[in-house]
């Protein structure tokens, strides 16, 4: 077993002075924790892998190929291989749980 603790996820990420951590990385997925501030640019391209990112605190929007919608805290969502996507409108600092199959590379 592995535990992990948002708090010290969150200060690793922010000590390496970057927006993604990725903090597990397995045969078949890896974790990582994604962090925009309110106002900031997503500035991702689509992966080769599916994720599921799952919200744990901020608000945004999500854009998912065509398909836009609110999320916060709690919110799951499934973005498939190769579909473009972003957060925008980013109006409360966003963390984000990112769960990568297979693991990104």
């Amino acid at each position: 077993m592995q535990v992990f603790r948002m708090d010290d996820l969150d200060a690793e990420r922010a000590a390496n002075k970057g927006a993604y951590l990725r903090f597990l990385n397995e045969r078949t997925m890896s974790v990582g924790l994604y962090a925009l501030d309110q106002g900031a640019s997503d500035p991702q391209n689509p992966h080769k892998q599916d994720e599921v990112y799952v919200v744990v605190s901020g608000r945004a929007y999500l854009t998912v190929g065509d398909e836009t919608t609110t999320v916060g805290r709690g919110s799951v969502v499934y973005v498939p291989a190769g579909m473009p996507h972003r957060f925008h409108h980013i109006s409360e600092d966003l963390r984000v749980l990112v769960v990568f199959s297979p693991p990104e590379s």
